[in-house]
């Protein structure tokens, strides 16, 4: 008898282990195509109900009158949005301030001494976010169609949103007897916690790797699609159906998951999609990394980017096609010219370089952003660069304004040396801002440079 209960105990375990990875039932099933074919959406109702209330559009107020003096008119240094009314404009900052840091409000960006004032990072990056914004709107119609994005798309009431990612730190040589891994056996949750590469998103959303799986012939010399980029790809799709909250069958034809011909409209949505985040990371997201205090920055120096899961958040469509950028028009393109408003004047290019404790030097990313800044200054001989150096409240006073002083003189002379006129390159004594106002600021051991015409 013993004997007996053990075995039925050892079976239950196995069974137990067994069934660890599987759904428990029920789940529900939709039909996408022919019966038999297998072109089936399978969800768990338990898991469908929490992503659904993650992904309610918020309310919108009501639009303000486009009567009355255009905000560019009223507020100084406002490079975006100066055409709206000023009630409009405030029910548009006031959105996005929702939208992005309901806690800290309006000074999450500003300087509420100086609104004007461009000394937080995190102002330089929310123009360029707006910027990035009217560009899917305007140019990427083929993935987001009539329905658009906000910054509530991705930020949902968060500064960060919650699905951003990192490129990997490299593998240690020789960290386990395994060897080289290439990349594998890491299991995480964005492949599906399977032992597919760890980075699917380097190659494709970054880079412009073939997306493609086996070859057309046995061992060709033009192979487009070796073992390693097949199982990249894999990588990818794990990705994109773990961020839709779908399977295969959403973009694919069961019966030739390669072939075109015959695939659900959704694949070429998908398509486009990749292509959009790409071109989102490398012309807008990627160029800000200077502008990032370290403390932002990933294991490896770079700047948190966005992939599929950061709009969409586990659902077919972002807010389940909730239409928000309609309620907000001046998201969803650039102003035109012939907004009423004196000609602007030329945008100036402003980057921030951010150092460390008690040192005019700079190290890994914020030395490479003076790189991309000298290179700047040697290929536009037009331009001038105004540099300025602040410091921390730290510590003592005049050691920190000799010590603001040398980091400008870092760039300077980094600037000098690379060929830079003297005459284009202007050393100006900063006003204090709020940056350096009190205690060891990261944010504030700093140099700014804006480059003018």
């Amino acid at each position: 008898m013993r004997a007996l209960l053990n075995t039925a105990l050892a079976a239950l375990l196995a069974a137990t282990t067994l069934l660890a990875g599987c759904e428990r039932p029920p789940v529900d099933t939709v039909q996408r195509g022919y019966r038999g074919t297998g072109m089936e959406l399978v969800y768990n109702p338990r898991t469908a109900v929490i992503v659904a209330e993650s992904n309610q559009a918020p309310p919108v107020t009501e639009a303000a009158s486009p009567d009355g003096p255009k905000a560019g008119q009223i507020y100084k240094n406002l490079q975006l949005l100066g055409h709206l009314s000023i009630g409009e404009f405030t029910r548009q900052m006031a959105a996005i301030t929702a939208w992005i840091a309901p806690q800290e409000g309006c000074n999450y960006c500003h300087n509420p001494e100086n609104l004007g004032d461009d000394s937080k990072y995190t102002k330089v990056v929310a123009r360029r976010m707006i910027q990035m914004t009217q560009h899917i709107n305007a140019d990427w119609k083929p993935h987001v169609a009539a329905t658009g994005v906000t910054c509530y798309t991705c930020h949902r009431g968060k500064a960060v949103p919650a699905n951003v990612w990192f490129a990997p730190e490299p593998p240690r040589a020789n960290a386990n007897f395994i060897g080289d891994k290439a990349g594998q056996n890491t299991p995480l949750k964005v492949v599906g916690l399977s032992s597919l590469p760890y980075d699917p998103f380097g190659p494709y959303l970054l880079g412009a790797q073939t997306i493609g799986v086996g070859g057309a012939t046995a061992l060709p010399s033009d192979h487009v699609a070796s073992i390693v980029h097949t199982e990249q790809t894999y990588g990818l799709m794990m990705h994109l159906s773990n961020s839709l909250g779908v399977n295969c069958t959403y973009c694919h034809n069961t019966r030739n998951f390669k072939e075109w011909d015959g695939a659900p409209p959704q694949r070429t949505t998908a398509w486009h999609g990749i292509r959009m985040t790409r071109d989102l990371n490398n012309q807008y997201i990627v160029p800000l990394t200077a502008a990032f205090p370290a403390a932002r920055l990933g294991p490896t120096g770079d700047v948190a980017k966005v992939n599929c899961a950061t709009c969409h958040q586990g659902v077919y469509k972002p807010l389940y096609g909730a239409p928000m950028a309609k309620d907000y028009p001046a998201l969803l393109a650039p102003a035109a010219p012939s907004d009423g408003l004196p000609p602007p004047v030329a945008e100036a290019r402003r980057s921030v370089l951010y150092f460390g404790v008690d040192t005019p030097v700079l190290e890994g990313e914020q030395a490479k952003g003076l790189d991309l800044l000298v290179a700047t200054m040697a290929t536009d001989r037009q331009a001038k660069a105004r540099i300025s150096g602040y410091h921390s409240a730290a510590g003592n006073v005049e050691h920190n304004h000799e010590l603001a002083k040398q980091r400008a003189f870092t760039v300077r002379d980094a600037m000098l040396a690379a060929g830079v006129p003297e005459a284009r390159v202007i050393l100006a004594k900063p006003a204090q801002t709020a940056a350096n106002l009190s205690g060891e600021d990261p944010e504030a051991r700093r140099v700014e440079v804006v480059i003018e015409k």
